[in-house]
């Protein structure tokens, strides 16, 4: 067999592993919960828009251009007014192949090797990783409860600017934030404005979960408080229809969505996924949405009362108000990156927290567990399973906790 290794690019460092299967335990990924799928709708918008539409596929971009299906970036711009407070045009949408793609638009569009990127200190391990292959430095700044500390924030930027360096830009997932799950305050939004333009950043603005707040309320997206036009944004449909749908959609001003759409070079993002979620839509997202949370909130409290009973006093965490992610903290001397391999060797799969961190050795002892896609027996099965694992291979939780035998 002809040995490729000789001719790799120098980015094709990292090996992935033939996919083996899910694991009977699976709390990791944006998975969601498949029968709430609509699939029976979708399968009718589908017969509509093939019979209606589908001759418009014989061309790029249908009658829509580069930027997408244009009902589905007016409904777009109509549910971000509805939802997150935003004054949106149609033209300042631009769909794209998920929200991995628009984060990849912005990179390419703004960054070069060796420039700075300021975010949260436990972040999405996808943007981390893009960061790392653009040879791009991104410093973490500390979270609490509310999310980004803006103290730390200005400080971070102060010291750059002291240093004759500037951030191109302040990536953040204020509404439900992976993998903390915080959620910003208004004025705490407003502050990350200001301080956005005390030293002339944009800020790059991930929603993708904000539409599973649980009570069904979120903040306004710091896009809407912004009057400047130095906000970019980002969603997606995902967490809320289906992962493998694989449509997102980037707003910017012209001025940078010019710059931008010479970028998306795949000829434009699936056209029969934007034309079955422009018939879908309309009708049915708020009513789909709202039909999710006391869903995803019964999975939230059994995920956490299946840490209690199993764990104890060993873990902490804060308890989800919204999104598909618990992010736990476990006593120094267990390390997750361990953890993970003897876990998934026993069928239970997580995240170790150093993938979602900034400084991962610092976080060896923490983990994301998401909770999207188990049931609540197999949650609850799963977590009792992983207490085993976990007391076997570290003594934690002592013998004294409710480990499952």
């Amino acid at each position: 067999m002809f040995n490729f290794s000789d001719v790799l690019s120098d980015v094709a460092i990292r090996e992935a592993q033939p996919f083996a299967g899910f694991p009977p335990f699976h709390f990791v990924g944006g998975n969601i919960d498949e029968p709430t799928v609509p699939a029976d709708a979708l399968a009718n918008a589908v017969a509509t828009v093939l019979r209606e539409c589908g001759h418009t596929m014989g061309k790029y971009g249908m009658d829509s251009g580069p930027q997408g299906y244009l009902p589905l970036r007016a409904f777009v711009a109509g549910m971000l007014k509805r939802r997150a407070g935003m004054n949106v045009a149609t033209g300042d949408v631009l769909l794209t192949t998920g929200s991995l793609q628009a984060m990849d638009l912005v990179n390419s569009t703004l960054l070069n090797r060796g420039d700075v990127v300021v975010l949260e200190d436990a972040n999405y391990s996808g943007a981390l990783t893009r960061l790392d292959a653009l040879g791009v430095e991104y410093i973490g700044v500390p979270l609490d409860d509310d999310g980004m500390r803006m103290d730390a924030l200005d400080a971070a930027l102060a010291d750059l600017k002291a240093n004759g360096r500037r951030a191109k830009f302040i990536y953040t997932i204020p509404t439900v934030q992976n993998p903390t799950g915080s959620v910003m305050p208004i004025e705490r939004r407003r502050e990350m404005l200001a301080i956005s333009g005390k030293y002339n950043v944009p800020i790059f603005e991930d929603d993708c979960y904000a539409d599973l707040m649980f009570s069904g309320a979120r903040p306004p997206a710091i896009h809407a408080l912004d009057d400047e036009g130095r906000v970019i944004y980002c969603g997606t449909f995902f967490k809320t229809i289906a992962p493998a749908l694989r449509v997102g959609y980037l707003v910017t001003p012209w001025p940078l969505m010019g710059r931008i759409l010479p970028l998306k070079t795949d000829a434009g993002s699936g056209a029969l996924e934007q034309l079955v979620l422009a018939e879908y839509l309309p009708a049915h997202f708020d009513n789909h949405v709202t039909g999710l949370l006391p869903m995803l909130q019964e999975k939230a409290d059994a995920l956490c009362g299946a840490l209690d009973e199993h764990f104890g006093a060993s873990v902490e965490y804060t308890r989800p108000v919204g999104g598909i992610y618990l992010w736990v903290t476990l006593p120094e001397n267990v390390d997750t990156d361990r953890l993970y391999q003897v876990a998934l060797a026993e069928g239970v799969e997580i995240n170790p927290g150093s993938q979602w961190t900034v400084d991962g050795p610092a976080n060896r002892h923490r983990m994301r567990l998401c909770f999207g896609h188990p049931s609540v027996e197999n949650i609850r099965r799963g977590i009792a399973k992983l207490a085993q694992v976990c007391f076997d291979e570290f003594g934690v939780p002592e013998r004294g906790g409710n480990v499952a035998r």
